[in-house]
Parts: C-alpha cells; sequence; structure tokens
C-alpha cells in the first residue's frame, strides 16, 4: 500500500511540473493600469501682482503763461490759488517782479547771484527788500517758518506776510480793473520810485496768459 502512495504523490508531482512548465511566463510589459493618483511636478509660482489704483486728480481750469520760465509759472500758480483770477492783476505783479528781479530769488541789487545773508549792497531777491526792516524781516521770516530766504517759495510766502501786501490784496482780488489800475495798487505795495518797463511787462504778460486746463 505504501508502494501505491509513493506512487500517486510521484505522479502528482510530475503532473504539477508539467504543468508549470506549460504556463506562460510572466509578462515584463509595463502595465497599462495607473496608480491611484500621480504626483505632478509643480511649475514655477507665478505671484499675483498687486497694483495700487491711484484715483485720477481732477482737472482744473486756471490761467497758464505761455513761453514764460519754471518761476514766472509757479508764482502764477501760487497767486491764482491766493484767490487773485483777474489777469490783468496777475500780470502787473508778474510785471513788477520782472523789474525788480527777473524772478530771480538769489539776485542781490546790482546783479550778484549770491545767497540772502551775502547780500549787503541793496535790495535783495524777487521784490529787491532793500530798507533794513524789510531785509531782516525776510531772514526772520525764513527762520520762523524753517524756510529758506534764498528760495522762490519762501519769498512768495514773506511777500504775503507783508503788511504793504495785505494793503492791497484784496483790491488784487477784486477782478475788473485795467492794468494801469493794478499799477497804481502796486506802487504802494512795492513801493518804487523807478517805473522802468513795469506796465509793458505787465501788458506782455497778460497777452501770454491763457485759460487752460491742468
Amino acid at each position: 500500500m505504501l508502494k501505491n502512495l509513493t506512487n500517486v504523490t510521484v505522479a502528482l508531482l510530475g503532473a504539477v511540473a508539467t504543468s508549470a512548465a506549460t504556463l506562460p511566463a510572466p509578462s515584463m510589459a509595463t502595465s497599462s493600469v495607473q496608480a491611484p493618483f500621480a504626483i505632478i511636478p509643480e511649475g514655477p509660482t507665478q505671484e499675483t501682482e498687486t497694483k495700487e489704483v491711484v484715483p485720477e486728480k481732477p482737472k482744473v481750469k486756471r490761467l497758464v503763461c505761455k513761453g514764460c520760465n519754471t518761476n514766472e509759472s509757479r508764482t502764477l500758480e501760487f497767486l491764482q490759488k491766493r484767490g487773485i483770477s483777474d489777469k490783468n492783476a496777475l500780470a502787473t505783479i508778474m510785471g513788477n517782479i520782472r523789474q525788480e528781479s527777473t524772478f530771480i530769488p538769489n539776485i542781490c541789487e546790482g546783479g550778484a547771484r549770491v545767497p540772502y545773508h551775502q547780500c549787503r549792497s541793496g535790495g535783495v531777491g524777487i521784490l529787491q527788500w532793500t530798507n533794513a526792516p524789510r531785509y531782516y524781516g525776510l531772514g526772520k521770516f525764513a527762520a520762523r517758518i524753517g524756510g529758506d530766504p534764498s528760495t522762490l517759495d519762501t519769498q512768495l510766502q514773506y511777500m504775503l506776510h507783508e503788511s504793504d501786501w495785505k494793503m492791497i490784496e484784496n483790491q488784487m482780488k477784486t477782478p475788473g480793473k485795467s492794468i494801469n489800475d493794478y499799477m497804481r495798487l502796486a506802487r504802494k505795495w512795492i513801493r518804487w520810485g523807478h517805473h522802468g518797463a513795469r506796465t509793458d511787462f505787465a501788458y506782455n504778460y497778460a497777452n501770454r496768459l491763457i485759460l487752460a486746463e491742468v
């Protein structure tokens, strides 16, 4: 009986070996079945650029000077912001400044271009402030506001500070006068003795002032 069992076992082992030999070898081809997830490489990070939207400044209409230099244009804008709107009034003020200094703030009487503290030969600045109270008044005013007495901005502010200007300012703000009328007011303001070409300069400016949107 043991011999029969041995024969059966040998027969079975042979059959298994034969079957294994006839089985196809496992395929080495890459499976077409994809993984449940895939790793996708990241590209360069794109940061969203945030730009601040600046509201557009509303345009306004005011007089501008055709062909004027920077100091002339700044003076014209300064006077209009002060409330002087009449073309003849503006032209008269500018004509007087033109006669006094050609709108050069660091000019000393006689033509020297020096800082305020070095001008000792007479008038100084855009209005040629000459006598001691007015000359030293400019320096004290500049020190009080933290400005430079040799600059246009400080001198324009000082001009408004002076009592001579305050005496005529409201009349300069009143429209409808002729250049000659405004010129009579300017004489009280600047106290000029020599007229020079003030009126000619004023008429020239009046012809160059145009209303524009800026």
